[in-house]
């Protein structure tokens, strides 16, 4: 089989870097494989794949080590734009690789710059926008789509230049399940019809166990484990090692493992497995117990003064087909809220009238007792923090902390309440040892915590978090979701924005489901996840607990599990029962 990937003692520095990104990598790779590469953040993962089709050093400069070869190509003797023919690479921040007015001029660019005829260019636009859920947008206008569609645009224009080895840093970090789904669904045709060669950094694990032909752990820049990965993680040590999220359904199970009830090979990394490994524990004797029932989460003494009131709200674009359409929508104070649905479905567009950075087109909002019509985002950053996806959006310092005193100085307080306030904020979010430090030097997560402490610093009542994880290694969204925890417990009231129904589940006290516009369903957590139908309308996926709790009704089995936690407490071995 011909090799697609040769990388032989890969050494890679950046520009006034004191210690190498990339140190002794030595990965090769049969054509039409696929291969994953894990690990945290600032592992080295994209710095790698930066160095396939020369943007490293071309680009970038630094001091490079070592050879790399694509397909027989040795990538140093050729220019990016030749190399652009063999690998096409997918970034992590879909935005810095969009560049056309419109959805079909974007994916269109590619093609051009290889002077094809306007025909096939015009079927590859089409094929492509197919492939990844977007025909009908091709006159859209690629500044007015959600982050997940920017996300598949930036997918369909490589995939309209039709390279032979294609690279996706984290392609669906930002999509909905149902377009990660699409995404993979995509690459697995990709890779039968076309042979294509596909390599994909990835954090989550539930839609490359099943595909990936090998899995490569990155750490400090070197490869510190590689092979199959159903032996990864069934490995909860060597996980938690190598800073890795474990697959959530299997998190119950090893507990299960470790009391001895089943062996590590019995250990699920999906729902078919999990529930044969529960009727396998049925019949050794493992059983339910009597009249255990999860309990269900309360919501801790919300105040009755509400936080938020939104009456009536429906909002246009430009003259455009209303994104909201008549939502109704209150949230106590001190709620923790989770705002979930599809890419599209107006989650952003409701969430930024809450601050004023939208005005209502019809109705009104309501913000601790001010009408955000009549107040600037300014006045209602008091009242409403808001993190935005992506934390770089809203950095603008050169130190971590005049970045926390930025919006306290804009605000007008003295420089001694603005001290005190940055060193409180400092202790809190533990960003103390990087006062000093350029904001964009830090890692994803902790620009994130950096994003909330300069929010958490003008004391909002109301903190709104979108897709607060996104792109986070394991470590970091723990880290981030913590801080975000603490912040609840102490009396302020959450919004949170997420497409992982694993945190809502875990942390939200009520969700609210938004389809096309408009409120498809509300209530808690454990009675959304049993509507069924209105989850798949939404293209939401409810968590792997609460999927497998659904499927135990087939072996006669009352339980309605949310977390993981409830199903190990539900389970005990014959003869342990009094100590159950």
């Amino acid at each position: 089989m011909t090799r697609a990937l040769e990388i032989q003692e890969l050494t890679y520095t950046y520009p006034h870097a004191e210690q190498p990104s990339l140190s002794g990598v030595n990965l090769g790779m049969e054509s039409g494989r696929f291969l994953v590469i894990m690990g945290a953040s600032g592992a080295g993962k994209t710095t790698l794949t930066l160095c396939l089709n020369g943007l490293i050093p071309q680009l970038l400069e630094g001091q490079i080590q070592g050879k790399i070869e694509v397909d027989g190509l040795d990538v140093s003797k050729y220019r990016t734009q030749t190399l652009a023919q063999q690998v096409g690479i997918v970034f992590q921040d879909p935005e810095s690789q969009i560049i056309g007015l419109t959805v079909e001029e974007d994916v269109a660019f590619g093609p051009r710059n290889f002077m094809l005829p306007e025909e096939e260019i015009q079927n590859r636009v089409r094929e492509a926008l197919s492939r990844v859920r977007l025909s009908g947008y091709e006159l859209r206008k690629t500044e007015e789509l959600s982050g997940g569609e920017t996300q598949r645009l930036a997918i369909a224009g490589i995939l309209a230049m039709r390279p032979n080895i294609l690279v996706l840093d984290e392609p669906t970090s930002e999509l909905d399940p149902a377009g990660r789904s699409e995404v993979f669904a995509t690459l697995d045709d990709l890779r039968k019809e076309k042979e294509m060669t596909i390599l994909i950094v990835e954090h989550s694990a539930e839609e490359i166990l099943n595909r990936a032909d090998e899995v490569v752990v990155m750490r400090k820049g070197k490869i510190s484990w590689q092979g199959n990965p159903f032996i990864l993680f069934r490995n909860f040590p060597l996980l938690q090692e190598l800073g890795l999220r474990p697959v959530p359904i299997s998190v119950p199970f090893w507990r299960f493992y470790q009391q001895g009830w089943i062996t590590a090979e019995e250990i699920p990394l999906g729902i078919p497995e999990a529930f044969e490994t529960l009727k396998k524990m049925l019949r050794r004797g493992v059983r339910l117990k009597s009249q255990q029932k999860a309990e269900l989460k309360l919501i801790a003494s919300l105040n009755t003064r509400g936080a938020v009131a939104i009456k009536n709200l429906q909002y246009c674009y430009r003259n455009a087909e209303p994104t909201l359409k008549g939502i109704n929508l209150a949230i106590a104070s001190g709620e923790f809220l989770a705002l979930v649905g599809a890419n599209g479905a107006g989650k952003s567009t409701l969430t930024k009238h809450l601050n004023g950075l939208l005005k209502p087109t019809e109705g009104e909002v309501w913000v601790s007792g001010k009408n955000t019509k009549d107040y600037s985002t300014v006045e209602l950053a008091c009242s409403v923090g808001y993190v935005f996806q992506n934390p770089d959006h809203q950095i603008f310092e050169s130190s971590v902390e005049k970045e926390i005193a930025y919006g306290l100085k804009n605000a007008g307080l003295d420089e001694a309440r603005i001290k005190k306030r940055v060193e409180d904020e400092l202790q809190f979010t533990g960003l103390e040892c990087f006062r000093q430090v350029h904001p964009l030097t830090l890692g994803k997560g902790q620009r994130q915590i950096l994003a909330v402490a300069s929010i958490l610093a003008l004391q909002p009542e109301i903190l709104v978090i979108d897709e607060p994880t996104a792109g986070l290694d394991w470590t970091e969204a723990q880290r981030v979701m913590n801080l975000v925890k603490k912040l609840h417990e102490q009396g302020t009231t959450i919004i949170m924005i997420t497409h992982d129904m694993e945190w809502v589940a875990e942390y939200a006290e009520r969700v609210v489901i938004l389809h096309q516009g408009k409120i498809l369903l509300e209530g808690d957590p454990k009675t959304i996840f049993a509507q069924s139908e209105c989850l798949r309308e939404a293209s939401i996926i409810p968590p792997q607990v609460v999927q497998l709790s659904q499927r135990c009704a087939e072996l006669g089995l009352q339980c309605d599990w949310l977390r993981g936690e409830e199903l190990v407490k539900a389970w005990v071995k014959e003869g342990e029962a009094k100590n159950g």
